[in-house]
């Protein structure tokens, strides 16, 4: 790499690099005022005719605990937990190769680096439980959209939730974004109030990262450029 693409000129690279799903956080409070200055560098996120489709959900304190304990409860329930269901697809239906290998990887590295072995349903269950927990991260954060809005906005989405993970490591924050919260989407749109023609996206757990948690030490991999990349230049 030459001098002049070195990433210690380019901080961002070193949010974006350095972004990574953190599994267990300190009780560390965040300001309010912190998070709105992360909101707001999210909100410059493009979107398809400046429709800016993200409606976010921002809880603390009580908050939190109440939509976590209704969570838990319906997840430790197996007549609960059946009921619930997604309302959209986030994973393929039918899984085939490079997919399903690099599902597999970062699963079990992580219930390694736990010392889950494979079998134990029931560290299985307490671990993916620690999701409606938000790892005890101090904020939650429920992402919800208009029905109305389309495949494109949901597009968007995603790169507002991107800024939202990269303003939070300029800062010295972490974050885990987590589909974990979509089976349960009737408790989550009746604890926020949301309307019926408001949708659940997805849900992010935000502050400060447990240094000495062994779970944040895990490292997934990324497929090199010409692995993903065709230059066509004729």
């Amino acid at each position: 790499m030459s001098a002049e693409l070195s990433p210690v000129q380019f901080p961002v690279d070193e949010a974006i690099t350095s972004r990574r799903s953190v599994r267990r956080f300190l009780p560390r409070p965040v300001s309010r005022e912190c998070i709105e200055q992360i909101l707001r560098v999210a909100s410059r996120a493009p979107s398809g005719s400046n429709t800016q489709p993200w409606q976010v959900h921002v809880l603390t304190g009580g908050a939190l605990e109440r939509l976590s304990r209704r969570l838990v409860q319906a997840y430790d329930d197996p007549a609960q937990v059946a009921a619930h269901t997604e309302e959209y697809a986030y994973y393929p239906r039918q899984w085939q190769s490079p997919y399903v290998e690099r599902r597999r990887k970062v699963g079990w590295d992580l219930y390694g680096l736990l010392g889950i072995a494979k079998g134990d349903k029931q560290r299985m269950h307490e671990q993916h439980r620690r999701n409606l927990l938000f790892f005890d991260a101090p904020v939650g954060l429920m992402f919800s959209i208009d029905r109305v809005m389309e495949q494109g906005s949901w597009l968007d989405y995603g790169m507002f939730l991107q800024s939202i993970m990269v303003a939070a490591r300029g800062r010295g924050l972490d974050t885990c974004p987590q589909a974990a919260f979509t089976p349960f989407h009737r408790i989550i749109s009746d604890e926020l109030g949301l309307g019926p023609q408001q949708q659940v996206v997805c849900g992010m757990a935000l502050g400060w990262a447990d240094p000495d948690a062994v779970e944040n030490t895990l490292h997934t991999e990324r497929a090199e450029v010409h692995e993903f990349t065709t230059f066509r230049d004729r």
